[in-house]
């Protein structure tokens, strides 16, 4: 017996169909996952020049700075959790750093590998 469900046709041609569609899913779900990455490494990137603009805005800043990331981590990790802490925002910082002119980012990498640059 067929399973109603099924659109009439060869059964052979369901294998086919099922091996097309997953390669849809897997070709979305990697479009997906670079479009995510690229927004993650500009945010980071800007999460480092705002640090860093913070930090050269004036001697008063300058003073504070000490404690600056510690701070940031403390009310970025309670407002939007893991991911903030003070070596990461210490890595943006870098990240900015390295690369302080937002077009010499290479949109296609992701973060990990800016990271191990800086």
């Amino acid at each position: 017996m067929s399973d109603p469900g099924l659109v009439p046709g060869p059964e052979q041609e369901i294998p086919a169909l099922l091996i097309t569609l997953g390669e849809l899913i897997r070709q979305a779900r990697q479009r997906a996952l670079r479009a995510v990455d690229t927004v993650q490494v500009q945010t980071c990137w800007e999460l480092g020049r705002h640090i860093v603009e913070f930090e050269q805005g004036g001697a008063t800043r300058a003073a504070y700075g000490k404690r600056l990331l510690s701070e940031l981590a403390r009310a970025l990790t309670i407002e939007f959790g893991k991911g903030f802490d003070a070596s990461n925002l210490r890595y943006m910082r870098l990240f900015y750093q390295a690369f302080p002119k937002c077009d010499a980012l290479r949109h296609e990498l992701s973060w990990t590998p800016h990271v191990r640059r800086a």
